[in-house]
C-alpha cells in the first residue's frame, strides 16, 4: 500500500481542493404544464414525460376527471 513520505501542507491541500466546484443541475420547462423540471425526469407537477402522462398517481386523477 502506498504511504506518503511527507505530510501535505495546508496550502497544498487547499490548492488541490480549490479545483472542485459544484454545478447547477440543468432544468427545462414542462411541455404539459409549464413548470420547471429537471432534465430527463418526470414532471412533479403533472406527472408527464415527453408529452405523455407516465405517473400512476396522475394517471388516476386524469381518468377520474374524464
Amino acid at each position: 500500500m502506498a504511504v506518503p513520505k511527507k505530510r501535505t501542507g495546508k496550502s497544498a491541500q487547499g490548492h488541490r481542493r480549490a479545483n472542485w466546484k459544484g454545478s447547477v443541475p440543468e432544468t427545462t420547462i414542462c411541455t404539459n404544464c409549464g413548470a420547471t423540471v429537471l432534465t430527463h425526469s418526470v414532471c412533479t407537477e403533472c406527472g408527464s414525460y415527453k408529452g405523455k402522462v407516465v405517473s400512476k398517481k396522475f394517471a388516476k386523477e386524469e381518468n377520474s376527471a374524464e
